[in-house]
């Protein structure tokens, strides 16, 4: 068990009637700090920090909450929750679990108490889970948001990137001199054999309908098998106990490479939508994400976004998707990497839409957005010299 050095900052989270302390890295102190002060700090929303005192005694002290953000936001990966959950079995203790379970939700992760709340019971209840939504709205990080709150044995499967589903998702024959032709299953086989496992199947709508086809038994509730071979008679491995399949889907005839998914496949998930951000919610995620930089930055990145989505739902729009989340927090992290907004939009923005058209182009409506928050207002190389003469008529 490690031990805390002074200077650790811990957010105290409450689970049941449980109230653990974990760091920024999700690691877990709990033990080294009384119940009462972990109470305390966690009805003040305020974190706790090693300190030491006369004589080199170790104690913990309550500091704004947002030294453990700043902690955090320094961190890139998902934002670790508690990792000690135990699932309860009896109905009345899963009801009480399933209206506690928010408070497992990574403050990282933007998502509405009541979907939250649903994604842990279909996850408790064994339900296969799909995850729809605009891409880089935050699917994925809620797939595994969940496997993280329900400390579960957890395997990834991004089916978008797959060439071979066969060979993925079943197994492949091989020859080897000493032991002839052999048979070498593939992890997707070793998932589905573990007990009370994870298993997220990114990417669902670019996958290949074979891939379709081999899951069809694997997700069906009356058979939950995979066939190893499709022929009469062939082997079968059955789905262990407690496995759930949680898919994410982009959804949309914006989305170039994917396929409309089989109704029959569909019947087989839960469906469970992702919102868009709000401009007030995206600025929240940014600045826990990002608390060192400029506020008026974050704003205006949020803003940006908020506004190409706006237009892109409109009944004739000028652009065909607005800028996802995903993009916003990476324009975010260049401002904190020293870059400035014109530069992270060119980076980040611009090549995401169609420059074809010149000044009546996708790409030039979106850098009209995007001067409107520049410091200086300025139109100054708003157009390049290509995407005027682009927009000029052919002369005869």
């Amino acid at each position: 068990m490690n031990k805390p050095t002074v200077g650790t900052v811990v957010k105290v989270v409450k689970s049941g009637n449980r109230y653990n302390a974990f760091d920024a890295h999700g690691t877990k102190y709990t033990s080294f700090i009384r119940t009462g002060t972990r109470k305390k700090a966690f009805n003040a929303d305020m974190a706790l920090q090693c300190r030491e005192g006369k004589g080199g005694r170790i104690y913990w002290w309550k500091v704004p909450m947002q030294e453990f953000l700043a902690v955090q936001g320094k961190i890139n990966d998902v934002p670790q929750p508690p990792s000690d959950v135990e699932i309860p079995d009896g109905h009345a203790e899963i009801v009480d679990f399933i209206g506690n379970s928010y408070g497992l939700k990574p403050q990282g992760l933007v998502m509405k108490e009541l979907k939250w709340k649903y994604l842990i019971r279909s996850a408790v209840r064994g339900k296969n889970i799909m995850m729809t939504g605009q891409a880089g709205c935050g699917k994925t990080m809620a797939a595994k948001s969940l496997v993280n709150a329900l400390d579960r044995p957890d395997f990834y499967f991004n089916l978008g990137a797959t060439q071979d589903p066969r060979a993925s998702l079943i197994g492949n024959v091989h020859f080897d001199k000493g032991k002839g032709t052999y048979f070498s299953e593939s992890l997707f086989v070793k998932a589905i054999q573990t007990p009370n496992a994870v298993i997220l199947l990114d990417e669902l709508t670019r996958a290949h309908p074979d891939a379709w086809n081999i899951l069809m038994t694997v997700l069906d509730y009356g058979q939950r098998y995979l066939r190893l071979d499709e022929a009469d008679g062939q082997n079968t491995i059955k789905v262990a106990d407690g496995v759930t399949f949680i898919a994410t889907a982009n959804i949309g005839n914006e989305y170039t490479a994917t396929r409309q998914l089989d109704k029959a496949l569909m019947d087989r998930f839960t469906v469970i939508e992702m919102d868009l951000l709000t401009d007030e919610e995206e600025f929240g995620l940014l600045k826990y994400m990002f608390p060192t930089v400029d506020n008026e930055a974050l704003s205006n990145i949020a803003n940006i976004s908020h506004l190409t989505r706006v237009e892109a739902k409109t009944d004739n729009p000028r652009i065909t998707s607005g800028v996802s989340t995903r993009t916003s927090v990476e324009i975010a992290g260049l401002l904190f990497d020293g870059f400035n907004l014109l530069e992270a939009a060119d980076i980040t923005i611009y090549p995401q839409y169609d420059a074809t058209g010149g000044v009546d182009s996708e790409r030039t409506f979106v850098k009209q957005i995007v001067q409107k928050f520049v410091s200086d207002g300025s139109d100054e190389e708003l157009f390049t010299d290509h995407e005027i003469e682009e927009s000029l008529p052919n002369a005869s």
